[in-house]
Order: structure tokens, then C-alpha cells, then sequence
């Protein structure tokens, strides 16, 4: 049994709560834990924004990733990202969300809405501010971007599940990248994505979003969408997911944000993690899980 200690923070060596939560079920089974209990926010405010090119929507959330505003959120869908989900038109979408348990917000995000206008963007809809616990959208928000997007994010998983059902091959992936690294990176998982549905499957769709932001970097998320061959859809699945994972980690990028490795990502995560490192994990594993029994296949 390993015990860590309830602390705000701690500098003393390595965490043995990050080793044991990254495991994926690998180290242990977690029994007991303690939660970060904070106050429901109390001031809420969002707006949405359009771009007419990529290039300047990524400097735009470059900025803001940067500004020390700290949105709460900041979602960029790419112009077929919005399309497939009724949000907008030829437009890439901005979705940026505060929140506070403590003070109004109406500074923060009139300044990061002027930010987003210096980088040419389209303020389309906000900034709506919103005062009180209860949850819910902001005055204005349940019919704009924001509101369409929420619940297309809501449908989405049971959607992927009925076009599985009727043999269309669909999935996601994300990744996580620097700045300096995205455009290569996007580049190049559009083009070989593209070119594997071509020969997987005919042809195909591919979209990007940004699902977190870092003032250091991005983290895209991909979806795909292509027309499965009955009894074929697996092996077409693969070679579109080979390519997908081949581009991840030729550019720099990390095979997965937050999906995690499990058994889909372990030849590239193999790759990925230094070596010297992966001894360390399998000496460690052996050492909690001697017989071998916790999620085997998983990371080593």
C-alpha cells in the first residue's frame, strides 16, 4: 500500500502521486483520494469571434494564451470544425469564457475581446456577462456559437457511436505542440490523413479544434470521417490512424494530450518516451506489481 500525504504543494523529489496517476492502472488501483473543493463561480462572461484565416486565429489565441487574462475557456474551431457542427459558415470560431467566484469580469473579457479584434478577428456575438451561482448560459449564449457548440459537444460521442453502427469509419485524436511547431505539424497531419482516407477509403473529411491552450503551445484535436467498406472498417481505421500517429511524433508533437496511451498508442509512445526512462518505469513496476496482474499490455 503507498500513502502520499495531503499537501497544497510539495518540492520534495519526484511526486508519487503524478507517477502513480499516470500510470494508467499499471502501478495500482487508487482506493481513497482527496479533492480540491472550490466555490461555484459567481460572475461568468464569453463572446465569440470569427476569423476568415487560420494563421491569424492562431495569433489571436497565441495572444490571449499569453496575456495573463486566464480564460476559463478558449475553444478556436477550424472552418469544417464549425461547418459539421452547424456553428458557422466558411468561418473559423472563437470561443473564449470567463469565470470567477470573487469579482465581475467585465474588464478581462472586453480586453481580451479588443485583443482578438487586433489580430483580426470578428466579434460576433458578446461579450454576455452573467452574475449568479446558478449554472447556465449567459444572457444571449444559448443561441450564438457558444450555445450551438455546447451541445454539439454534448452529442457528439453518441453520434461517432451511430455512424460506427452504419460503417462509417470516424475517430478523433489530439496532440499537444509548441507554437513554434503547429504549423508544420498541422500541415503535415492534414496532408497525410488526406492521403491515407484516399487510399483507404476513397476520400474522407478531417477537421481541427483546439481543446486546451498553453502559453507555450496548443492542443489540437483532430476528427475524421470516411466512408467504410463492409468488413474492411478496422483495417481502414489503422492505416488512417498509422498516418495520423506517424505525423504526431515526426513534428515534435507528444502522441496524446489526454487520451491517454493504452494499447492504441503504445508503439508510438515507445518512440516517444526516452528510453533510460522506460527501464525506470519497468523496474518500478515490477517492484508494485511483481506478478504482472494491473492492466498488462499498458505503457511497457
Amino acid at each position: 500500500t503507498l500513502a502520499s500525504r495531503r499537501l497544497p504543494g510539495s518540492g520534495a523529489g519526484p511526486s508519487p502521486d503524478r507517477m502513480v496517476l499516470g500510470s494508467e492502472g499499471t502501478l495500482g488501483i487508487l482506493t481513497e483520494a482527496w479533492m480540491r473543493v472550490r466555490p461555484r463561480p459567481v460572475y461568468r462572461a464569453s463572446f465569440t469571434a470569427h476569423f476568415e484565416a487560420l494563421e491569424r486565429a492562431i495569433e489571436a489565441v497565441r495572444a490571449l494564451s499569453q496575456s495573463g487574462l486566464y480564460p476559463s475557456n478558449c475553444r478556436l474551431l477550424d472552418e469544417r470544425e464549425a461547418a459539421i457542427n452547424f456553428v458557422a459558415q466558411g468561418k473559423l470560431v472563437l470561443i473564449v469564457a470567463f469565470e470567477s467566484a470573487d469579482h465581475p469580469l467585465e474588464a478581462k473579457v472586453h480586453r481580451a475581446a479588443e485583443l482578438v479584434r487586433d489580430h483580426g478577428g470578428e466579434v460576433v456575438s458578446g461579450p454576455h456577462l452573467r452574475e449568479g451561482g446558478a449554472k447556465g448560459s449567459a444572457s444571449g449564449e444559448r443561441e450564438d456559437g457558444a450555445g450551438i457548440w455546447k451541445n454539439a459537444f454534448i452529442d457528439a460521442p453518441y453520434l461517432q457511436n451511430i455512424l460506427v453502427s452504419l460503417g462509417v469509419v470516424v475517430d478523433t485524436f489530439e496532440t499537444a505542440v509548441t507554437w513554434d511547431g503547429f504549423e508544420a505539424l498541422h500541415e503535415a497531419v492534414i496532408r497525410d490523413v488526406r492521403a491515407a482516407m484516399k487510399e483507404a477509403c476513397g476520400g474522407g473529411f478531417i477537421s481541427c479544434r483546439f481543446t486546451h491552450i498553453y502559453p507555450d503551445g496548443p492542443a489540437p484535436y483532430y476528427t475524421f470521417i470516411a466512408p467504410g467498406k463492409a468488413g474492411q472498417e478496422l483495417k481502414q481505421w489503422e492505416t488512417i490512424k498509422r498516418a495520423a500517429s506517424d505525423a504526431l511524433l515526426a513534428h515534435g508533437a507528444t502522441i496524446t494530450h489526454h487520451h491517454a496511451v493504452g494499447r492504441v498508442h503504445k508503439p508510438w509512445y515507445e518512440h516517444q518516451a526516452p528510453k533510460l526512462f522506460q527501464e525506470a518505469l519497468r523496474a518500478t513496476k515490477e517492484r508494485f506489481d511483481p506478478s504482472g496482474v494491473l492492466n498488462p499490455g499498458i505503457l511497457l
